[in-house]
């Protein structure tokens, strides 16, 4: 089953994943007309790693955006509950510490992690709050949370094209340069049905995070959500 239904059944999505992990990042880059580089550079910013901590990278895929903490001296573990793309990852990437774990009963002990960050993969958890309180019983006192995920664009005549290029532009640039672009369907209806700013704003705190703060990136398409433990 290449594209997952938006009840979002685990089994379906991971198969999803696993269908689309060896074009992935090819694909991404084309989809985001380049901006998913400028996307992971935010994100690492925003975590703000420092040498010797431990940052957990949900929702790795591939380990791309994993890359940059390690780069900055950080332990960092990419955490995917897709084989296919944990596969593609330590083939690419041997020296990452991959670990295969669903976001909704993550393998790893109470305070862990010095902070925890996912990217475009939050509204892929069957249970989003879950997710999030998982996230938070896995960071130490006072860790950090980061959320890079799709939102709502603020201009509202922008925001009209941005939804047309989602539903009409994606799917057939999706086949052209993927490897499952009926994937990219359901991956264009999961981001409209997304909570906006304010809404993920709220699941964050509803999931015991305090001092929730977000800041909108290429006018509202993505936004970075911060919070701490």
């Amino acid at each position: 089953m290449a594209r997952a239904q938006l009840d979002k059944q685990p089994i379906d999505v991971r198969r999803m994943f696993d269908t689309v992990a060896r074009r992935y990042d090819v694909t991404n880059d084309v989809l985001s007309l380049g901006q998913d580089r400028r996307w992971r550079h935010d994100v690492t910013e925003a975590v703000a790693p420092v040498a010797g901590e431990r940052v957990l990278d949900l929702a790795a895929g591939t380990g791309t955006s994993s890359e940059p903490f390690h780069d900055r001296g950080a332990t960092v573990v990419p955490c995917d509950f897709s084989l296919g793309m944990l596969r593609v990852g330590k083939q690419a990437r041997p020296h990452l510490p991959f670990t295969a774990g669903d976001g909704t009963r993550l393998p790893f002990a109470d305070a862990t992690f010095d902070a925890v960050t996912i990217s475009f993969g939050l509204r892929n958890i069957v249970d989003p709050l879950a997710g999030l309180r998982e996230m938070r019983r896995v960071t130490r006192p006072g860790g950090r949370l980061v959320v890079c995920e799709f939102s709502h664009p603020t201009w509202a005549p922008f925001r009209t094209v941005y939804l047309e290029y989602l539903m009409k532009a994606l799917p057939p640039i999706a086949r052209a340069v993927s490897s499952a672009p009926d994937a990219y369907v359901y991956l264009a209806e999961s981001i409209r049905a997304w909570p906006d700013q304010q809404g993920l704003s709220d699941l964050v705190a509803e999931a015991g995070w305090t001092g929730v703060e977000w800041r909108n990136l290429t006018g509202g398409v993505v936004a970075l959500h911060r919070a701490t433990a």
